[in-house]
């Protein structure tokens, strides 16, 4: 989204002087993130957190992440005890919203509940890479999704939005590409490369966080009535995790109906600053 700056900003009187390089100041505001209206209006409770994390790095989780990714595991099935996954708030509101375009929940599954089904079944989960286990870390801590996405095959802005049932989708793993169902909640680039369906079912293969990977979109949401408090705390730890583990610097912020985007400057981009920095 460009947007011209009012006459008389620029230097000087009129924008500019003698002997000076007269140029059209253009205030450049780069969505990075964002909600579709026709989500907010169907989904109007939903909080979520988005982080922009830039220059990180990426590649085997240190023993000291592992370490604290595998105390976090024991507390939760201590928490979660013997209580059904279904009557967990957090989830059972994700398999409301699920239900709200047409999907069956206990087919496809948040990713958050996947992840609880797993350990609480099998007792742990693997490892994958430093940023997917600091992802899951605090997916499991307050059983909310979380996703981690590559931004090298991502054009411009990620929206969540209804798809149409034309966009692009190549399943994690695949290299076949899919289309999404028309009304079905997806994630998409303005090329509508779909990186992520059924809304926080499962990502593509294009978005997977990698080895290689230094900069990197990361979401959590919520729907549940404490959503805004557990967003909040999730973003505090994912970014205290990115700052001590992948370095970097890192944008973040909190979004509703009334903030549907993580918005950065285009100037503060080139600068590798954008927004708040974390």
């Amino acid at each position: 989204m460009l947007r011209e700056r009012p006459p008389g900003m620029g230097n000087g009187p009129g924008g500019g002087g003698p002997g000076i390089n007269i140029l059209r100041e253009v205030e450049a505001e780069m969505h990075i993130f964002q909600y579709h209206p026709d989500i907010l209006t169907r989904y109007p409770q939903i909080v979520g957190g988005a982080i922009l994390a830039r220059d990180v790095t990426n590649g085997p989780t240190p023993a000291r992440l592992q370490a604290l990714y595998q105390a976090e595991q024991q507390r939760v099935l201590q928490r979660i005890g013997s209580t059904p996954l279904s009557q967990i708030e957090s989830l059972a509101a994700w398999r409301r919203a699920l239900r709200g375009f047409g999907v069956d929940p206990t087919q496809y599954r948040s990713a958050s509940e996947a992840l609880l089904r797993r350990l609480t079944k099998r007792g742990n989960i693997p490892s994958i890479n430093l940023l997917v286990d600091l992802g899951n870390l605090v997916s499991i801590r307050y059983g909310l999704p979380v996703a981690v996405f590559e931004r090298r095959a991502l054009q411009g802005t990620v929206t969540v939005h209804f798809a149409d049932g034309s966009e692009r989708y190549s399943e994690l793993g695949a290299s076949d590409e899919d289309h999404p169902e028309p009304g079905e909640v997806v994630f998409s680039d303005e090329t509508r490369l779909v990186i992520a369906r059924r809304w926080c079912w499962r990502q593509s293969e294009p978005s997977a966080a990698v080895a290689q990977t230094r900069e990197c979109l990361i979401t959590v949401e919520a729907h549940h009535a404490t959503g805004r408090h557990d967003i909040e705390a999730a973003l505090h730890d994912l970014l205290a995790l990115l700052k001590e583990y992948a370095g970097g610097t890192s944008t973040s912020a909190i979004l509703d109906a009334h903030h549907p985007a993580l918005v950065c400057s285009l100037g503060d981009w080139y600068e590798s600053t954008c927004g708040e920095e974390s």
